[in-house]
């Protein structure tokens, strides 16, 4: 048995598939750099992400997979866990040796874990995009703060750029630490040159504008007053919003912002 180590990449991933075929190896066990432990048996190949092996492996299953099954194999990926990669890369090479078929026998561990981990996926996403809050900073820019427990930024921007196409704004990824930056006119994945700490990811009072520092009080002292003491169900409220999406909620901080 061999072990492939990738630089933890999409584009990483899918030219291991291809130099697993040009090395004639099919029994892998793929592994990313980060993930990654020397085995007592077996060779361990690193593999350099070549972006035209990637794009071959990919235009393949293009031509095996419905469109679905391509975006479930990528959400798979993006749920970062070592035994999605594994799936992900058993069932690319299932696909290319058996046919497109093979993804609807959910007998298949391989077909069955994509699935499994494409829904978890997909419910952080709708999460994501239900939760994130956007505040104006004070040169016009719309700015939110994550910390999703999977990769979901690729799957979310199209629908922030589509919800907020007539603004600029910013959503980072405190644990991932890069970001998505839409300027108007297209969506571009960003980064820090000094990358800051977790907590100062988030902006500070001075950075707000004053509307938005009046928006977010009157909107606490609304949510306040809104509700029926009487009619409170906490335990219906949490699981309808999970207590670890507060810190996205201005309703929910319980201090407000000073200048």
């Amino acid at each position: 048995m061999n072990a492939y180590v990738f630089d933890g990449t999409f584009p990483g991933l899918l030219t291991a598939v291809f130099e697993s075929y040009e090395r004639q190896t099919p029994d892998v066990i793929l592994c990313s750099v980060d993930d990654y432990q020397p085995l007592l048996l077996g060779d361990t190949v690193t593999v350099a992400t070549v972006e035209e092996k990637a794009r071959r492996v990919w235009n393949g299953l293009a031509k095996r997979l419905e469109r679905e099954w391509m975006a479930r194999l990528y959400a798979a990926f993006l749920a970062e866990q070592p035994s999605g990669y594994q799936h992900v890369f058993s069932l690319v090479r299932l696909v290319f040796d058996h046919g497109g078929a093979v993804v609807g026998d959910y007998r298949n561990p391989h077909v069955l874990g994509v699935s499994q981990l494409d829904r978890k996926v997909h419910r952080e996403k709708h999460r994501m995009e239900a939760f994130v809050r956007f505040q104006q900073l004070v040169d016009g820019l719309y700015y939110a703060t994550v910390d999703p427990d999977f990769n979901v930024l690729p799957l979310i921007a199209r629908h922030f750029q589509n919800r907020y196409a007539d603004q600029r704004w910013v959503i980072y990824d405190v644990k991932r630490r890069y970001g998505m930056y839409y300027d108007g006119d297209q969506v571009d994945e960003v980064t820090f040159s000094e990358t800051p700490p977790r907590e100062g990811a988030v902006p500070q009072a001075d950075q707000f504008t004053a509307s938005e520092l009046l928006y977010q009080q009157l909107w606490r002292a609304y949510f306040d007053h809104a509700g029926i003491p009487s009619r409170k169900n906490t335990k219906l409220h949490i699981q309808h919003v999970p207590k670890r999406y507060w810190k996205y909620l201005t309703e929910k901080q319980p201090v407000p912002f000073q200048r």
